[in-house]
């Protein structure tokens, strides 16, 4: 879907303070699907450490800022990263508590981010080239988290998974839609080299690609209600997309290339209005809303 860009201007973006009740949540939360299952849930590995790692970029590059309205949305997406991170580390911990030990792969995650990709030792120009090196990346990652947002939103293979963690899922991929652009936005304000921008996105597709081939396996061979009956299959993956639970390889792929043109922008794809209208029926969200 298209989106217009006065649908751009007109959001304020804002953290919706959303809790939720893990308690009744089963391990196989899409039926009949333990797979599709864990590759969505390496979000809730991956994502805690990553989102806290665009929040403290986000908040180095502030005072960078030449642009009311840029810094204005700025703070709203450091806002709204750091309750994604939050949530998704509250579904880990739920998986934790049902026996399934994420802590290892969790500090993979945490020495990919705190550690390669963290804070160096350097001043002047040096540290603000390594800065928006890394919003570079933050920017490709956000082009995919952007489309798989509008994917999800539009999943409704997935409508029979459990509710609770469809809100989750479906909450945060309309806050990925709705600040789809504000990533793009500040790498082309403080930098935007094109070459940069290509080799960001020829470095994130790959690493993506890894971590969740990698989580998904990790899940299924540590999922204590598997007992190591099952693994993660390619056949698997390539049957969830043919059913619409999981994003087909050929739409993956076909996300790469509008990342490469040169009038590309964010805006030109997804829908915000459908991701305002998602956060106006939103469980999580309205609870949030009505508590704020």
């Amino acid at each position: 879907m298209s989106a217009q860009p006065h649908e751009q201007e007109q959001i304020v973006l804002h953290a919706r303070d959303v809790k939720f009740d893990w308690s009744s949540l089963p391990m196989h939360w899409v039926p009949g699907e333990p797979q599709t299952g864990h590759t969505l849930n390496v979000l809730h590995l991956a994502l805690p450490e990553g989102e806290r790692w665009f929040v403290e970029i986000f908040k180095q590059a502030v005072p960078l800022i030449k642009d009311d309205r840029l810094r204005e949305d700025v703070l709203g997406f450091i806002g709204q990263e750091a309750m994604h991170a939050e949530a998704h580390a509250g579904a880990a911990d739920h998986l934790d508590s049902r026996g399934l030990d994420t802590k290892p792969f969790n500090r993979q995650m945490e020495w990919i981010f705190r550690k390669l990709l963290g804070d160096r030792e350097l001043t002047g120009k040096a540290r603000e080239e390594w800065l928006i090196e890394r919003l570079a990346a933050v920017a490709a990652i956000e082009h995919y988290t952007a489309f798989l947002g509008q994917w999800m939103l539009d999943a409704h293979a997935l409508d029979h998974a459990d509710p609770t963690m469809l809100d989750l899922l479906r909450w945060h991929a309309a806050e990925e839609v709705e600040h789809r652009s504000v990533a793009f936005d500040l790498f082309q304000h403080l930098d935007g080299r094109y070459p940069r921008r290509i080799r960001s996105m020829l470095l994130v597709t790959p690493a993506l690609a890894w971590i969740f081939v990698r989580g998904t396996r990790y899940l299924m061979r540590h999922d204590p209600e598997l007992r190591g009956r099952a693994k993660a299959r390619w056949r698997d993956f390539f049957r969830a997309g043919k059913r619409g639970t999981l994003p087909t390889t050929v739409a993956l792929l076909r996300e790469i290339w509008p990342y490469f043109k040169r009038s590309y922008h964010p805006s030109q794809t997804g829908s915000t209005d459908q991701a305002v209208a998602y956060l106006a029926s939103s469980p999580a969200a309205r609870a949030a809303e009505a508590a704020h």
